[in-house]
């Protein structure tokens, strides 16, 4: 994908007798095929909005708007005065922060590039997915939102007395379920910074104006979310318990402040709880304050296993309405066979004493990565989850410095809004041979 302008620049009159529907959505579709066609090549400048609408007879806003639906789609790029050109032909939207965490090469001796649970401190599924097929309604079509099983097993802990529950396939559907279902395209919405880069992406997709959240070591800052929320936003998403990235957590103190603040607006509130069941902390949501506009979704996959592709989501009558009518588009409902497996794990003590297991030998992984940096003199807050985020001179840098040692990590612009340099390493599987390499590399890596 071409990064930079090339030397052509496209005409506008030639490209205004190519165009013949001279709507917004015409515009951006045929402009689109030709790119797509190679008529229009990657690397080619298009005329300025303002010269391109005069060919055209349409207003620049128009042309803007195409040109603004094509660069969420990836295919375009710049703004400006640098100008617009196209800078790929791969039409479809597409999660592209997600998409850039990947192959690091056959040299990568450790890859703490994704924060994924260790395999060998999930639980075994053998005996779960025999009462799987036991579940009532099998291969019905009948679109249940969630199993009767699942919503005993998940009331159990659930933060507040939810009005209505759903089930969804795995986490991150349950949140793009709900940010497709309920904010419009070019909503403006704030997010806590840092957060989950795969938010991102689906707050791109949308064509969001995304509204940065400070946090500190107890989450959203008080002082940001009020400013935040006097641009009027249609949401504000946050991580309730421990954030996936910091590992910090909402205390009693901060979680009244921000409910006091977000009572005095009309934001709609939705929660991402990822670590789920392995998070230290006790499950918390604005839902025990703001019931009817807080959508609280807890994903599984970190503590029972990302196969099962389960998650909850909770919220008031309506808005799990309009969700499960959205879901209607696809599959409608999540497998009663994995729903009937996951409730069944929820209430076995055996289960419940390996993810007890699991939570201490995460806790040990990150402690002894942190006391390794300590050591020598790098100081980063023992948190909680399977990640720590650390400060760095430059992301470039370090992910340099990291890769030439065989380590992958995660750089922060994938996963923040504001301004900083980041990276993120996966605490969760890292072998006790590993922690002094990768600690004296990430030494170096400060040393920018």
């Amino acid at each position: 994908m071409a990064q930079n302008p090339l030397e052509k620049t496209l005409d506008a009159e030639w490209l205004a007798t190519q165009l013949q529907d001279r709507s917004m959505r015409g515009i951006a579709i045929e402009t689109a095929a030709m790119i797509r066609s190679g008529v229009i090549e990657i690397g080619t400048h298009l005329p300025a909005v303002r010269e391109l609408a005069q060919a055209l007879g349409v207003s620049p806003a128009t042309v803007s708007a195409a040109w603004g639906q094509l660069r969420r789609q990836k295919v375009i790029a710049g703004r400006g005065r640098n100008g617009v050109w196209v800078c790929g032909d791969m039409l479809s939207p597409r999660p592209a922060r997600f998409e850039k965490i990947g192959n690091f090469g056959e040299h990568i001796i450790a890859d703490l590039a994704l924060s994924s649970p260790d395999p060998a401190l999930l639980p075994d599924l053998h005996e779960a997915m025999q009462h799987g097929v036991g579940a009532d309604n099998l291969n019905s079509y009948q679109r249940e939102a969630i199993a009767p099983s699942l919503l005993s097993a998940a009331r159990q802990d659930w933060p507040y007395d939810a009005p209505a529950f759903m089930a969804a396939d795995g986490g991150f559907d349950g949140m793009n379920l709900t940010l497709q279902t309920l904010l419009m395209q070019g909503s403006v919405v704030a997010i806590e910074d840092p957060t989950a880069t795969r938010l991102l992406d689906m707050l791109d997709n949308l064509g969001a104006q995304v509204i940065a959240v400070k946090c500190d070591e107890f989450g959203p800052t008080p002082e940001s979310l009020s400013q935040a929320l006097l641009k009027n936003p249609s949401a504000f998403i946050f991580q309730p318990r421990t954030h996936s990235h910091c590992g910090h957590a909402i205390n009693a103190e901060r979680y009244a402040a921000l409910a006091d603040i977000l009572s005095q607006s009309h934001t709609l509130i939705i929660e991402d709880d990822g670590i789920g069941q392995l998070s230290r902390y006790a499950p918390l949501s604005m839902g025990s304050k703001l019931p009817d506009r807080t959508v609280h979704v807890r994903s599984y996959s970190k503590a029972y296993g990302p196969d099962l592709r389960l998650a909850v989501i909770s919220g008031s009558v309506d808005l799990i309405k309009q969700i499960k009518s959205f879901r209607n588009f696809g599959a409608g409902w999540s497998s009663r066979i994995l729903q009937e497996a996951l409730a069944w794990l929820i209430n076995d003590p055996k289960t419940q004493e390996g993810i007890t297991q699991a939570k201490k030998v995460y806790a040990e992984r990150r402690k002894a990565m942190s006391d390794a940096l300590r050591i020598r003199g790098v100081n980063i807050p023992d948190r909680d989850g399977l990640a720590m985020w650390i400060p760095v001179p430059s992301e470039q840098f370090a992910l340099v410095t990291m890769a030439a040692r065989g380590i992958a990590v995660l750089p922060g612009e994938r996963s923040r809004i504001g301004p900083g340099q980041f990276i993120r390493i996966s605490t969760s599987q890292v072998k006790p041979e590993q922690v002094d390499l990768i600690a004296d590399a990430i030494v170096l890596a400060l040393d920018a």
